[in-house]
């Protein structure tokens, strides 16, 4: 279900339907460490910023922390009532931001456990939450056909961005974070302005869903 690269390029960790995560070399391609605990697919997985950590969301409806070098996980966060589809860090690293089938998303203080906030405005499952590169703001793609970004201090809702006919899968910013691309099961590919709302391209080519 997912891939991701540690912060150093030397590993590359990956979520799979058999509810494990592997841990893989990416210079030998050899399987370093296979981390079980979860009880259902694991559809996300995500290194924090300074490699030390690795996340996993999985269709248990929990989020694992697990130390990358060990592999032992360290805690195991609950709150959602449903699948958790997608995983982001924070820039610093210290929150945990979490989207789920049960249309909210979850931020999380990684040190403590402790869900600090629940944001509620989605009418559909989220797919994809992504950080900004600054920190300040959260993007998500929903079910409900659109893109919201959020402050991610207050957990105001800032803007919604409409323009997709199907669900969104797949939100991820700009290096600069002035723009915002979006994948849906429209067939395309949104590339919107942060900023102001605006959607500036509609990217078309491909004949089936953009994950």
């Amino acid at each position: 279900y997912s891939v991701s690269w540690s912060p150093d390029g030397r590993r590359l960790a990956s979520g799979s339907y058999d509810n494990t995560i592997g841990i893989w070399n990416a210079t030998t391609g050899e399987l370093e460490q296979t981390l079980e605990g979860h009880t259902g697919e694991v559809s996300s997985v995500s290194w924090s910023p300074d490699g030390r950590l690795l996340a996993s969301g999985s269709l248990d409806k929990t989020i694992g922390i697990w130390n990358a070098a060990s592999g032992q996980r360290i805690q195991t966060l609950k709150g959602h009532t449903s699948s958790v589809n997608s995983l982001s860090w924070s820039p610093n690293g210290r929150l945990l931001a979490s989207g789920s089938w049960d249309d909210t998303i979850g931020i999380w203080n990684v040190a403590t456990g402790e869900l600090e906030k629940t944001l509620k405005d989605h009418t559909g499952e989220v797919n994809s939450v992504r950080w900004s590169p600054d920190g300040r703001r959260l993007a998500s793609g929903s079910g409900d056909h659109t893109v919201r970004i959020w402050n991610a201090a207050t957990g105001e809702r800032e803007q919604t961005l409409k323009g997709h006919a199907q669900s969104v899968f797949s939100v991820s910013w700009s290096p600069d974070g002035l723009r915002l691309a979006s994948g849906s099961f429209d067939n395309t590919i949104g590339i919107w302005n942060a900023a102001t709302g605006e959607r500036e391209q509609t990217l078309k080519g491909h004949a089936q869903s953009v994950f």
